[in-house]
Parts: structure tokens; sequence; C-alpha cells
């Protein structure tokens, strides 16, 4: 793999940590903001919602723009909006902050993983998806505990300016490593959604939102969780969370080189059952810390490693890539707005411990899709064999 690539994983970092460092500093902005825990957790519900809805407009609305100035501006608005942040001294002004931050990342994030896969040759596609949304599992890793930690000391307005910083530092550094890099042909805005119109596509991108769902309705809310099952709290908590980031690395890793040589649907269907059993049996395990450091490293793992396969089988569906990515990038975020506020809601009516045991829940249905959307491929080529 080229320097350019892990560039582009960089620029993912920084993107991804303005995503997730949120989970992190929760405390700390219903500290020093006044609002409740559940309140806090929709700032990542905000951000994920601006994404959904802006990624396929960015990639419409900026289509003609290369790819170079394309990825550099879309790291500047990201570096604005978490400057923004850092000097929101207001709940609505800290969202608007955050909605801002969503939007460069929408940009991002879909043009880097299709410059990635055009940079290599199908047979390594995946492995270079792998090593760009390596940059969002770098970001749970470090971003995540750093933002629980240094969000006692410095607050959120301090974590989200250094956020900044880092964004802005990729930002200034794409220029000087990336080419010129041509926008694919101009393609009208019914012709950018006809892709969606495609029952494996839309199937596809269902397994993504639910997905993400499963995995977020934990997450987010992972540290008052860990708190709630075994007492876990201040640093440990931090060292747990660079736990489960160090295993969705080495998953997302894993799951790009298991899909180039297993192919997408086996490596699938793998990893869902690995997670369903994992996140089903971590509030027991939660209740020492050497028991939630052993789940929350092997449901990293299985839940991470589906990104790259994912994008594989959307790739096989929808060869042109551009669009079907972007709304894949739409459904991830989706996914995560949804499992702010369903996890806000469970909550309150039946408290944390109920969080990972509706996560394995949600895995099941995307079990049940995936099987839906192979069974039906199989079903049309058998009738295009006959026919």
């Amino acid at each position: 793999m080229s320097v350019r690539t892990y560039l582009l994983a960089a620029g993912a970092f920084a993107v991804g940590t303005s995503a997730y460092v949120v989970s992190g500093v929760l405390p700390a902005v219903s500290g020093e903001l006044g609002v409740s825990l559940t309140a806090a957790g929709q700032l990542a519900t905000a951000f994920a919602i601006a994404y959904a809805v802006g990624a396929p407009l960015v990639s419409t609305l900026a289509g003609r723009w290369d790819r170079r100035t394309l990825l550099v501006a879309a790291l500047v608005v990201a570096a604005v909006g978490n400057g923004l942040s850092a000097l929101a001294t207001t709940y609505p002004l800290l969202i608007v902050g955050r909605i801002i931050a969503a939007l460069g990342a929408a940009a991002y994030t879909p043009a880097a993983t299709l410059v990635a896969t055009a940079m290599l040759p199908p047979a390594q596609r995946a492995r270079a998806v792998g090593i760009v949304f390596g940059g969002l599992t770098l970001a749970l890793a470090v971003g995540v505990p750093a933002g629980d930690l240094l969000g006692s000391r410095i607050g959120y307005g301090g974590v989200f300016g250094a956020v900044a910083v880092v964004t802005a530092l990729v930002a200034a550094t794409a220029p000087l490593c990336l080419p010129r890099l041509p926008a694919p042909p101009a393609v009208p805005l019914r012709g950018r959604f006809a892709v969606a119109a495609d029952w494996r596509v839309l199937t596809a991108l269902a397994m993504t939102v639910v997905n993400v769902l499963a995995a977020m309705v934990v997450f987010i809310y992972v540290a008052p969780l860990l708190n709630a099952t075994g007492g876990i709290h201040g640093a440990t908590v931090a060292l747990l969370l660079l736990i489960y980031g160090i295993g969705a690395m080495a998953g997302n890793v894993w799951g790009g080189r298991a899909a180039d040589r297993f192919g997408a649907v086996p490596t699938l269907f793998a990893l869902l059952g690995g997670s369903v059993i994992t996140v089903a049996v971590l509030s027991p395990a939660g209740s020492t810390i050497v028991g939630a450091a052993v789940v929350l490293a092997l449901w990293a793992v299985f839940s991470w490693a589906f990104n790259p396969p994912m994008q594989s089988l959307l790739l096989e569906l929808a060869p042109t890539g551009g669009m079907v990515l972007s709304l894949n990038a739409s459904a991830i975020y989706l996914g995560t707005a949804v499992g702010g506020l369903v996890g806000g809601i469970v909550i309150g009516a039946g408290g944390l411990l109920a969080l990972p045991l509706l996560s394995a829940g949600f895995g099941l249905v995307v079990v049940a899709l995936l099987l839906t959307l192979q069974l039906g491929r199989r079903r049309v080529a058998a009738e295009n064999v006959v026919a």
C-alpha cells in the first residue's frame, strides 16, 4: 500500500476522532453545561444525522470537483466545526459545531474510500478500504480514551480544540502528497440515486444501518454502562476504551483480508455471529475489569471487521461505486443517530443493563437481512441460467 493510502487514513482518523470523541467527553459536557448524560449523548445523534443527510448531497454538489480539492475542503470544514465546538459555551452552539464538523466528515470519508480503491487493483480493494477505515478505528483506539482522560482536565472545549488542530494539519499536508485527481464523469442527480432502486443495494444498506445501530446503542453509553455493571470508572474506563479501539483496529485489518480471501458474504456471516455472541455477554462479563476487557476486545474485532467486506459487497452490487459508497456512509451515521436515540429511550425505560441484549437482537436482524440478500441473489442467478 502507498503512502497516499495512509495519508487518506490519517484524514479518516481526524474526522473519525471528531465523530467518536463524544463518547469520551460525555461526563465533561454533562458537567460543564449542566445537561443530562442522555442529552449529552444526543451530540452524537446530531453529528450522525447531519452526516447521513450530508453525504449524498455533498457527493452530488461537489461531484465535479477534483478529488484532492474535495478532500482538502472537507478537512477544512471539519476543522472549522471542531473549532466552533471548542469555543461553544452553550448546548445549542455546541450542536451547531457538531453539525458543521459532520458535514466535513460526510464529504471526506466516501471520497477517501473511493480514491483509495481507485489506486489499487480489484484484488486489493477490500484491503485498501480496510486501511482507510483503519483511520476511523485508530480514532477509537486513541481519540476516545484521550477524550475520556483529558475531558476532566481540559474540558470538552480543549478536547475539541485538539481535534480541530489535528484535522487542520492533515488538511495542510494533503495538497503536498496527493496529486490532482479528476472527478468522475458527471452524473445527473436522478442517475446518482438510481443505484438505490436496486433491492439488493437497499438490503445491503439496511444491513449497515442496523449493524451500526446494534454497535452504537451500546458504545455511545459504554462509559456509564461499565460503571453500572462493575463500578468501573475513571482511568480504567479509558484503558478499556483503548483496548476496544485496538480490537477495532485489528478487526478492521482482518476483515479486509478475510473478504479478499474468502469473499464478502461468508466473512459477514462469521463476523455477525461473533458480534452477537460477544455483545450478549457484555453485562455479566463487565462485572470484572478483566472480563470487560476480554469481551470488549472481541466485540470490537467482530464489529469493526464488518466495514471492509460490506463495502466490498456493495461494490460488487454497484461497480461504479461513488454514490453507493456515499449512501453507505449515510447508512453508517443513520445507524449511529438511531443508536443514540434508541439508547437514550431504553436507558429511561429499562436501564443501562438492557442495552447489550438489545444490541444482540439487532445483530440477529442483520443476519436475517444478509440471508435474505444471499438467497435472493442465488434465485436471480438461477433464473438467469434457466432463461
